[in-house]
């Protein structure tokens, strides 16, 4: 059974950090690239980073470079996400996936940036 959970979403105020999680089980995670994307309210889901299954490749959206990174380890079978410097428009839920349309994503986890 595929099992995709992310955790470490809050309230944070503009500027502040956090550190997202998604916890993996049920597929081979080592071999796959893997994917975050987040969805606002009244939004459609949107691309946010790319890792390849080595982590040699990475991708940003371009509203996020520079503040977020993106990571994972492999022993761990367990996707990061590093979000430094957060933004009012970065209010969204927050979804790792295995593929980069969010077919196969886990439950999210909320992410609020607000004073």
């Amino acid at each position: 059974q595929v099992q995709l959970v992310e955790s470490g979403g809050g309230l944070v105020q503009p500027g502040g950090s956090l550190r997202l999680s998604c916890a993996t089980s049920g597929f081979i995670f080592g071999s796959e690239w893997m994917y975050w994307l987040r969805q606002a309210p009244g939004k459609g889901l949107e691309w946010v980073s790319t890792i390849s299954y080595s982590g040699s490749t990475i991708k940003y959206s371009d509203s996020v470079k520079g503040r977020f990174t993106i990571s994972r380890d492999n022993y761990k079978n367990t996707l990061y996400l590093q979000m430094n410097n957060l933004k009012s428009e970065d209010t969204a839920v927050y979804y790792c996936a295995r593929d980069e349309r969010g077919a196969k994503k886990g439950e999210g986890t909320q992410v609020t940036v607000s004073s």
